[in-house]
Parts: structure tokens; sequence; C-alpha cells
């Protein structure tokens, strides 16, 4: 069973982190924190009319949280806000709950169904998501405080 979760395809994109870094001046950033394992996710964007223009991210996560935040790193960039909390949305509840996988820019996440039999491993698989749904959150409320002004 546990084979089943690490994947070769898995490991290859754990190990080819796309967008990995920071950003040297983002418009939103959010960094988020499994407390269960102590995995790491910081995700900066920069927003150009409401979708995501550029995108870096911080990892210090398993093979699983790495797999994870290479999925939306792969496919992040033109998204929304609510494309990636629907995605966020339907991987938590595949994962959760049996749910299908996310359709769409991020269906490739239906490669981590397997993660859903090791609760333990469902926090810091989401992390990557979560930060990108704050950080996009944050640079939509930068921008409209500055346009407000």
């Amino acid at each position: 069973m546990i084979d089943e979760l690490y994947s070769a395809r898995l490991l290859t994109l754990a190990a080819n982190m796309p967008h990995a870094g920071r950003l040297a001046a983002p418009d939103g950033t959010a960094e988020k924190v499994a407390k269960l394992c102590g995995s790491k996710v910081i995700v900066d964007v920069a927003l150009d009319g409401g979708r995501v223009s550029d995108f870096a991210q911080d990892v210090k996560a398993c093979a699983l949280g790495q797999a994870s935040a290479a999925v939306l790193g792969a496919a992040v960039i033109g998204a929304d806000l609510a494309e990636i909390e629907m995605a966020r949305d339907a991987f938590h509840a595949m994962l959760k709950h049996g749910g299908s996988p996310p359709q769409g820019r991020f269906s490739d996440l239906a490669m981590l169904a397997p993660v859903k039999d090791y609760p333990a491993r469902h926090a810091s698989t989401l992390l990557a998501f979560e930060a990108a749904v704050a950080a996009v959150r944050q640079a939509m409320e930068r921008t409209s405080r500055a346009g407000a002004a």
C-alpha cells in the first residue's frame, strides 16, 4: 500500500519543484505549517487583473507535500482565487471524504488520491494549496486598498 503513495511519478514531481524560491516584490505572501509533522510552505504571488501572474514557493515538506506543491506550481500561473479555492476544496474532499479529484488545471492532484488512507499525511499534502489561497487573498486585499487610496 505504501508503494502506491510513493510512485515514480510522484517522486519525480517532488524532485522537480516548479517556481521554487521567493519573489522579490510579491503582492501577497502566506506561510503555512503542518503542526503534526512540521512541514512548512511559504507562497509568494503577484496578481494581474485578479489572476496569478507570478508565483514562487519555498517548500520544506515530505515528498507528498512537495508533489502537491509541484502540481500547484506547474499550473497556478493564470489562475484566479476561485480556481485555487475550488481545487483546494476538491483536494480536501478527495483526501478526507473520498471525493472526486480536482478537475481542470489542477487535475494532476488525482495521483495523490491514495493519501486518503493516511490521515496523518493530509495536512502536509494540503499545505501548498492552503498557502496559495491565503497569499492570493492577501494580494487581493492589498490591491483593493491601494485602489481605494
